[in-house]
């Protein structure tokens, strides 16, 4: 029999992290937290920002328990906040941490540096998967996923609070023929929300939600939401 191993994934509530965490959970692996790094700098070179304070939601909707590390999100130092989370998780008895990463090469070295030096295992599924295969899997996996940011020529304000269904992926593949936007956002060019799937036991209901548009990029804020019970 093999054995589980005691799992974390680095998590921000977008649909990378929770593709992660669906995939440590089908693995068979024992997740036992999700780490949510809050970083109060809008333009963290690490870390995803829109609705990060949902986080603590999506962990009850899951039912998997939260950590939470606060960072200033100042590049390079806040890879050692970073690290404090991992030597959380460590002294917890976590073995192995998921990640979203798909081709950022600056986020997953900097992930396995550190996850080496704690001697742990750094586990990222999806890495270098083809964009269009793994939005399809998102979707077809029973993912609701919202954009909550973008960031990108081609995408504009009606994109916000959009949910990424098979139409909508089809339009995104149209804009990309045009702009070379990558289909999964990986360049940063829009942020997204999970608010249902196959592993949660309870929706997202968004409640009030806040559009701030600047010229060519803007966020979608939710101000409100609760967890509602699935039919």
């Amino acid at each position: 029999m093999v054995k589980k191993m005691k799992s974390a994934v680095l998590f921000s509530g977008g649909k990378d992290s929770v593709m992660a965490l669906n995939y440590a959970i089908n693995n068979g692996d024992d997740v036992k937290y999700l780490l949510s790094i809050k970083s109060e700098n809008d333009e963290s070179y690490m870390f995803h920002v829109p609705n990060i304070h949902l986080t603590d939601l999506i962990s009850q909707a899951v039912e998997i328990s939260l950590i939470e590390v606060k960072t200033a999100g100042v590049k390079e130092e806040e890879l050692e906040d970073l690290k404090e989370g991992f030597k959380q998780l460590k002294s917890l008895g976590i073995e192995a941490i998921y990640t979203g990463a798909l081709f950022s090469t600056y986020q997953k070295s900097r992930i396995e540096k550190l996850t080496d030096e704690l001697d742990m295992k750094a586990i990222s599924p999806y890495w270098h998967m083809d964009p269009k295969e793994y939005m399809d899997l998102v979707i077809d996996s029973g993912f609701k996923v919202i954009i909550s940011g973008v960031f990108a020529y081609g995408i504009d304000e009606s994109w916000l609070g959009r949910l990424i269904d098979k139409e909508a992926l089809s339009e995104l593949e149209k804009i990309s023929e045009k702009t070379y936007l990558h289909l999964a956002f990986e360049g940063g060019e829009a942020e997204t929300l999970v608010i249902d799937g196959p592993i949660f036991k309870r929706r997202i209901e968004i409640l009030e939600a806040e559009t701030d548009w600047h010229l060519d990029n803007g966020t979608y804020t939710v101000i409100n939401a609760k967890l509602v019970d699935k039919e």
